[in-house]
């Protein structure tokens, strides 16, 4: 197939400086209304069914995704893969709302989970994809602390709904009157009873970036549908008390099957798309 690269967007304000070759793809997947030219960078089609949780990693060939130096590790694992940003950024445009742990939300200060804050040259595409599906603007954050040791004067906080055990509210710092505080359980918090809450809210087709120990809970109390993962073609290898993460940590999957749904590369990155337990609705 032949790679496209720097067509413009339908304003011509702007160009997607990708394309992704799909190699596989099964049968019957779901499909959203998407915009021809996303169709064409993404390399087809996408969309999920309701209710329905899915994850996105970007990890090196040898499994590492998350790296102990100060600062976001996606960059890094990814060796800056725009072709990566972009699937970051069709996904949040799909998602009812975005989720994350703590760990991850303290290595990126600054950052908000928006679709095209991972994309600009997307934005106008993406603001058009959720105005298709009947979506906010942009998906709330979701964010999830035990603890509630939270730096709350970062500027995604100002939207978001937290997530956080009795003790995590009590040592939260002052919000902004736009935040929401959601107490869930008593020492740990209810990954079930978390979704169950968001679906009644309306949040139904939910996105998860991580971090690791938040998606191994899910995957263990069996609540992640979906999980598409960007192999980037970089090895760092380990080594005891390393701190370097794997997608999911701290939690015995026991070989957790997984079914393909999607493959698609941009040179040597592979972005593949799995089905956990049951076949997608």
């Amino acid at each position: 197939m032949p790679r496209r690269k720097g067509f413009l967007d339908e304003s011509g304000a702007g160009a997607l400086e990708t394309s992704l070759d799909a190699l596989y793809e099964r049968r019957g997947l779901p499909q959203f209304e998407l915009s021809a030219l996303l169709a064409a960078a993404y390399g087809g089609g996408l969309g999920f069914g309701s209710p329905r949780l899915f994850a996105n990693f970007v990890g090196s060939v040898d499994g590492v995704v998350a790296l102990p130096a100060a600062g976001e590790s996606g960059q890094i694992v990814s060796r800056g893969s725009e072709a990566d940003r972009f699937v970051m950024g069709l996904l949040r445009a799909c998602a009812d709302a975005v989720i994350v742990g703590a760990g991850t939300f303290r290595k990126a200060p600054g950052h908000l989970w928006h679709a095209e804050a991972i994309y600009p040259a997307a934005a106008k595409l993406f603001a058009e994809t959720r105005s298709r599906l009947g979506l906010r603007p942009r998906p709330p954050l979701v964010l999830v602390t035990g603890s509630g040791a939270l730096d709350t004067t970062q500027p995604a906080v100002r939207d978001a709904i937290i997530v956080t055990t009795p003790a995590g509210k009590a040592r939260l710092a002052r919000v902004p009157s736009t935040t929401r505080v959601l107490v869930l359980g008593s020492s740990t918090i209810p990954l079930g009873g978390l979704l169950a809450r968001l679906h009644a809210e309306g949040l139904r087709v939910l996105l998860t970036e991580g971090g690791p120990s938040l998606v191994a809970g899910l995957v263990a109390e069996k609540l992640l549908d979906e999980l598409f993962v960007t192999v980037s073609p970089s090895l760092f290898g380990r080594f005891a008390d390393d701190r370097r993460k794997s997608l999911a940590e701290g939690v015995d999957l026991s070989g957790t099957p997984l079914e393909l749904l999607t493959v698609r590369r941009d040179g040597s990155h592979l972005f593949l798309r799995y089905a956990l337990g049951e076949r997608p609705r």
